[in-house]
């Protein structure tokens, strides 16, 4: 069949144009979309966001995206294959390292098998480097037997007394990028974390849960100052931080509010 030939399926007319006949996209922009679960819970909605995020990225044309579920990325080194009997550098088989990225989306969970350099070259990313750390949800609970990732992301998982359920959030920032689409107060029917190691002086809060509306005799509220964070920003460096308890059940990435509040946090992140 040559090129450019009609082929009709039922009512369907498709022009057959070629593998080359759209132009290929161009990105200022680069995302590692990085959820490494090996060691912990699997949230079903890991999937459905990391594809969300690849999607927001692709359809606004501002930044591209490499989706890995491993963290074989996370290095400043050369990445390096055995092929054979030979052995050929990453950069042939199009395996990037952190120095190709400007900003990683982060859903991981648990411990993550990260050697020790790897550990200094995710924090160089942000620190030195400048570039953005956006986590989401589950991110609170990883990496905790290493303290600079805590002292990174700003606060971590300290359980969720309330499970799965609906709570009023409270946006404190209305004028953020990342929160001015939202009204002053909403209920969210989410699984809400409770945090610890935070500290109001270290972040800028962008919401938190209506305390008076919640089970604070709960058996695992551990907070006594009513404070239950569920988004904020922060400075590690040179570089910038998101984080958001929201984002658990896979329904929740359908949800425009959503997608808006960590599509407008990669931006504020890479500096957009």
């Amino acid at each position: 069949m040559r090129i450019g030939s009609a082929i009709t399926i039922g009512m369907l007319s498709l022009s057959v144009l070629g593998a080359s006949s759209r132009a290929p996209k161009t990105f200022s922009k680069h995302v590692l979309a990085w959820a490494d679960v090996r060691n912990g819970y699997q949230h079903d909605s890991i999937t459905h966001a990391l594809s969300t995020i690849e999607r927001l990225g692709w359809q606004s044309g501002l930044y591209d995206t490499i989706i890995r579920t491993d963290s074989q990325p996370i290095t400043k080194s050369p990445i390096l294959f055995k092929q054979g009997t030979g052995i050929a550098t990453g950069e042939q088989f199009l395996a990037r390292n952190l120095n190709y990225f400007d900003a990683i989306f982060f859903f991981g969970v648990r411990e993550i098998d990260l050697d020790p350099q790897q550990r200094e070259d995710l924090l160089r990313f942000i620190r030195d480097d400048g570039k953005g750390f956006v986590a989401a949800h589950s991110a609170a609970t990883a990496f905790f037997s290493w303290p600079e990732y805590g002292r990174m992301v700003g606060g971590r998982f300290d359980e969720h007394p309330w499970g799965i359920s609906e709570a009023t959030v409270i946006v404190e920032d209305r004028q953020s990028p990342i929160t001015r689409h939202l009204p002053a107060s909403f209920p969210v029917v989410d699984e809400h974390y409770q945090l610890k190691d935070f500290n109001r002086d270290n972040v800028h809060v962008l919401m938190r849960l209506d305390a008076s509306k919640l089970d604070l005799e709960a058996p695992l509220v551990h907070r006594t100052d009513r404070d239950f964070v569920a988004a904020y920003t922060k400075t590690y460096g040179n570089g910038r931080v998101f984080y958001s308890t929201l984002g658990h059940s896979r329904e929740m990435w359908d949800e425009k509010w959503l997608q808006t509040i960590y599509f407008e946090a990669l931006k504020w992140a890479m500096k957009q």
